[in-house]
């Protein structure tokens, strides 16, 4: 049963969310220095090294935090979950052309930690039928792939002809009731890193359905069709905590090895964002932080003056002449820094967070009569998205 450690996770997760429930961009220094002094002065007194390695340990950055947030180390207990069990299921030579390695990797690790029921497969928001052609190779069971994308069932189709495997694409809508005709009570559906509301909405239908079992690995838990986040079972449906699609981001900040590329090209695009930023404030003379839309990389390098004329350009700031643009982005550089350690205490609470969401989706399968597992499938450099939902119909 999921409940009782969901409503501990909820519980301190409500009662500690002025530390992870805010915009990191909006949120100046000198308010953190009144309201938390110590903490503040701990996370001034950290080094670019120091802040890598914390990163990169969540039980270290827990046990370092306890100071400042003392349910710092019982989050990070709740949100440690099993490995789950798993068989090595030796795919037939040929089955993984044209699938990326890592990929191909996650595919023999979720198949291996799904249990061996016999049925046939839903392959839910199927792609190119990757899982599918795994699943039905290896268990020797015929396998239905939905899929959105005409264009990919038509590669996954020729793709399972020519390998002479027991899969049929179907083009489906997976949010459509139509979609329903493809859940039956005699079948295993799985969903591997179907995003948001797609995982969600397969979850409610074999539930209704009452279909045998259903395996899913979340993934992108902030795609939602909802302005905010709508609980799935009675117990989160209960609690204190609003979930915006800005929270719902915060399982996904974790990368398994950004290298020196991304990093740099992150540090240019946000201080340049927030030198931006602090430059409307300055001209408009007001506190409000300015989001900007999505930006082509590209333009990144034509420096931070342009960057501002066409941030000023898509937000209509008109931008008086003689701007110092090095100060300004001199400003953003400075201010990069500081939402860097904001972004480092929410890094606690963020495999806590994805915890709260799944166990949610975990209770409302029990809620349905379901018995479920929960663990996780992989290590993370395989991929951070490695927990998996497995749920069997209780007889």
């Amino acid at each position: 049963m999921f409940a009782p450690v969901f409503a501990q996770l909820d519980a301190v997760l409500a009662e500690t969310r002025h530390f992870w429930q805010f915009m990191p961009f909006s949120v100046q220094p000198d308010e953190w220095q009144a309201q938390y002094p110590a903490l503040y002065q701990w996370l001034n007194s950290l080094s670019d090294e120091q802040m890598a390695e914390l990163l990169d340990d969540p039980q270290a950055l827990a046990f370092q935090l306890a100071p400042y947030i003392p349910q710092a180390q019982q989050l990070y207990r709740l949100s440690q979950v099993e490995g789950l069990a798993r068989i090595e299921r030796i795919a037939p030579k040929g089955l993984d052309i044209g699938i990326p390695g890592r990929k191909w990797q996650q595919l023999q690790a979720f198949n291996g930690a799904l249990p061996a029921l016999n049925l046939p497969w839903l392959e839910w928001c199927a792609g190119k039928g990757y899982l599918g052609r795994v699943l039905t190779a290896t268990h020797q069971t015929p396998v239905v792939s939905l899929e959105w994308q005409q264009a990919l069932c038509d590669s996954g189709a020729a793709a399972a002809e020519k390998l002479k495997l027991a899969m049929t694409f179907v083009q489906g809508d997976a949010f459509s009731a139509d979609s329903e005709q493809y859940i039956h009570a005699g079948q295993h559906a799985v969903a591997l890193h179907a995003c948001g509301d797609l995982h969600v909405s397969l979850l409610q239908r074999v539930a209704s359905k009452q279909g045998q079992a259903v395996s899913v690995s979340p993934c992108c838990y902030h795609l939602i069709r909802d302005k905010s986040y709508q609980p799935m079972s009675r117990l989160a449906q209960q609690s204190e905590l609003a979930l915006s699609k800005h929270d719902l981001r915060l399982p996904l900040q974790e990368t398994v090895t950004a290298g020196n590329r991304v990093k740099n090209l992150r540090f240019v695009e946000v201080s340049f964002r927030l030198g931006f930023d602090s430059l409307q404030k300055h001209i408009q003379a007001t506190d409000e932080y300015m989001p900007v839309p999505n930006v082509q990389k590209a333009l990144l390098n034509d420096g931070f003056e342009a960057f501002c004329r066409w941030a000023a350009e898509k937000k209509q700031v008109t931008l008086p002449d003689n701007i110092d643009f090095a100060y300004w982005q001199q400003v953003g550089e400075q201010r990069f820094g500081w939402v860097e350690k904001l972004e480092l205490v929410r890094q606690l609470f963020r495999r806590p967070l994805e915890m709260w969401l799944v166990y949610d989706r975990a209770c409302f399968m029990e809620e349905s009569g379901y018995q479920v597992t929960v663990g996780t499938f992989c290590d993370k450099p395989i991929t951070p998205r490695n927990l998996l939902i497995h749920a069997e119909l209780k007889q």
